[in-house]
């Protein structure tokens, strides 16, 4: 915050303490010549409810004085003026990093348990298990879903199909930082005929033909041109790159035709964010082995 308006702040907030302090002394001061304390507002109600003109009472008229004395130490004490941060040095993000650092103290010899232990062989530890579990529902299964078989533009995590690989050390690298995907829109490149065709090709590569066989050898070969290049010529994809498999039954916008052609024309973007601050690496293990157990149930607990 500039100092303008941090100063600007500070003058308007205390002005306007100052400003209540002024009012309720004004308010109270008796003034010569003003009406007797027996004398009415004249507001009646209901025939004889009768409003009196009267001071607030002694007691009410010192609460405000407290309040305001209360708002003064505090201000002090704490941050709420400007760019003043109060004498106690207190601050929202402190206080947040003091109870994040608590808890992690309290949880460490849990982890610490599980720390040395590889991915796999944890897998099949129910009690870690029932922990990654949790730890994957409060972070996780927003996106993923509480199952971990995901949702249109999620991955599914349970079904053995990985866009960037599914071994124990891939999942830690992708929990800890993240990842970024993107297919760029090839319309420009293809034109209306050649998204036709390139669609019709891909929708067939795990078996399903809508096309005429002149139709999809033509898809085939635009194919070879435009998408080759990240999804192979086989079009069995490649992980390094984070380029789908185009030939199982696991697609992450849907396998329909209408959905092979607007992945086509507008191209996707996908961002999973990274978790290493927020977990740090002890709970990354532990909820890497939960993810791992998703895909590879009775995993040997010898690998």
């Amino acid at each position: 915050m500039s100092s303008f308006w941090s100063w600007f702040i500070i003058i308007v907030t205390v002005a306007n303490i100052l400003a209540c302090l002024w009012l309720i002394r004004w308010t109270a001061k008796p003034r010569p010549g003003e009406a007797s304390a027996n004398e009415t507002t004249g507001h009646v109600w209901d025939g004889n409810l009768t409003e009196w003109n009267k001071p607030m009472p002694r007691w009410w008229l010192n609460l405000f004085y407290i309040t305001i004395v209360f708002s003064l130490i505090y201000l002090v004490l704490y941050p709420g003026l400007g760019n003043f941060d109060g004498l106690l040095g207190w601050s929202q993000y402190k206080a947040y990093e003091e109870e994040v650092e608590a808890v992690r103290e309290q949880v460490a010899p849990l982890y610490d348990r599980y720390a040395e232990v590889p991915i796999p062989q944890l897998a099949n530890n129910d009690e870690a298990m029932a922990t990654g579990g949790r730890i994957f529902a409060n972070n996780c299964a927003v996106c993923h879903g509480a199952d971990g078989r995901g949702a249109p533009g999620f991955p599914s995590l349970a079904d053995g199909a990985w866009i960037h690989g599914g071994d124990p050390e891939t999942i830690v690298k992708t929990i800890t930082s993240g990842r970024q995907g993107q297919m760029p829109s090839f319309e420009a490149a293809l034109g209306v005929r050649g998204v036709e065709e390139v669609a019709a090709y891909v929708y067939s590569l795990n078996g399903r033909e809508i096309a005429p066989a002149a139709e999809l050898e033509a898809g085939k070969k635009r194919f070879q041109q435009v998408c080759a290049g990240c999804h192979g010529a086989d079009g069995t994809g490649n992980q390094q790159i984070g380029a789908p498999n185009l030939t199982d039954d696991s697609w992450l916008y849907s396998g329909s035709l209408a959905a092979i052609k607007k992945t086509i024309v507008d191209g996707r973007k996908g961002r999973m964010p990274a978790f290493e601050e927020s977990l740090g690496p002890d709970r990354v293990h532990v909820v890497a082995a939960y993810v791992y157990g998703l895909s590879n149930e009775g995993a040997s607990s010898d690998e």
